[in-house]
C-alpha cells in the first residue's frame, strides 16, 4: 500500500553501486516514490537541476568527487533533505557529514526498511517545517520567524512590509484591489490603516526587492485596480 508521507515526492539517489541503486531505487517505486538515480557527482548535479527533489540519498564514496564536498555546495543554496550513506562508520566521519549539512547519516550495510522508515522520518519532519514557509519563486516568507529571504539572502523588512508581503505572496498571480491590501493591513483591533501606507510601503519593498524599482517585475502595478505579486517569474 502507498504510504500517505510520500505524495508522489521525488528521491534523488546518488550511488555508484548499480546493484544497491536498483535495489533502493524499487523499494521506493513500490512505495509509490517517483525515483531519479545518478552514479557520479556530474550526473546529479544534472538530475538536480532537471528534477524537482524533495529528498536526496548520497554516497559519499563517487567516481568524480567526495559526497561531502558535494553536501556542502547543495547547502549553499539548497535546504533539501540529505541522508549519507558510506563504508565508514567512525563517529569522526558520522559527525563530518552532519557538520557538512546532512541531515541523516547512515552506515553500509543497512537495512533498507530502516532506510525507508528514514526516510518517511525526515520527509515528515520537512512538511512539518514547510507548513510555516511560503515559496515564491527565489523568495521564502518564514511565517514562524517572519523573516523574509530570497534564496539564502535575508532582506529585513518591517512589521508591515511582513503583512504586505504575506498577503501577496499567499495570492500569488491574483489581481489584487487596493481595498482589498489595505485590509489586510488592518491592525489586530481592526484600527484603519491610511490608504497612503500602501504606496509608500509598495515603493520600500521595491526597492529591496526589484533590479529596477522604477519598472517593477516582481510587485506590479494594475492601473486603477492595485497590484499583483509576480514573484520574479
Amino acid at each position: 500500500m502507498v504510504r500517505e508521507i510520500n505524495n508522489m515526492k521525488t528521491i534523488l539517489i546518488l550511488e555508484d553501486d548499480e546493484n544497491l541503486s536498483r535495489g533502493i531505487a524499487f523499494t521506493f517505486e513500490r512505495d509509490g516514490y517517483d525515483v531519479v538515480s545518478a552514479g557520479s557527482i556530474k550526473d546529479g548535479k544534472r538530475m538536480l537541476e532537471q528534477h524537482k527533489i524533495d529528498i536526496i540519498i548520497l554516497d559519499l564514496g563517487l567516481p568524480d568527487g567526495n559526497g561531502m564536498d558535494l553536501c556542502k555546495e547543495i547547502r549553499t543554496h539548497s535546504k533539501v533533505p540529505i541522508i549519507m550513506l558510506t563504508a565508514c562508520d567512525l563517529e569522526t566521519d558520522e559527525v563530518s557529514g552532519l557538520l557538512a549539512g546532512a541531515d541523516d547519516y547512515i552506515t553500509k550495510p543497512f537495512s533498507l526498511s530502516v532506510l525507508r522508515a528514514r526516510v518517511e522520518a525526515l520527509l515528515r519532519r520537512t512538511e512539518a517545517e514547510n507548513r510555516h514557509i511560503i515559496l515564491s519563486s527565489k523568495y521564502r516568507l518564514d511565517t514562524n520567524l517572519c523573516k523574509f529571504f530570497r534564496e539564502a539572502e535575508e532582506i529585513p523588512i518591517s512589521a508591515t512590509e511582513y503583512k504586505l508581503l504575506y498577503f501577496l505572496m499567499t495570492n500569488t498571480g491574483q489581481v489584487l484591489s487596493k481595498e482589498q491590501i489595505l485590509s489586510s493591513l488592518w491592525d489586530n483591533e481592526g484600527n484603519f490603516v491610511d490608504e497612503n501606507t500602501l504606496p509608500v510601503n509598495i515603493s520600500r519593498l521595491r526597492a529591496k526587492l526589484e533590479d529596477d524599482p522604477k519598472n517593477p517585475h516582481i510587485i506590479k502595478t494594475i492601473h486603477g485596480i492595485g497590484y499583483i505579486w509576480n514573484g520574479g517569474m
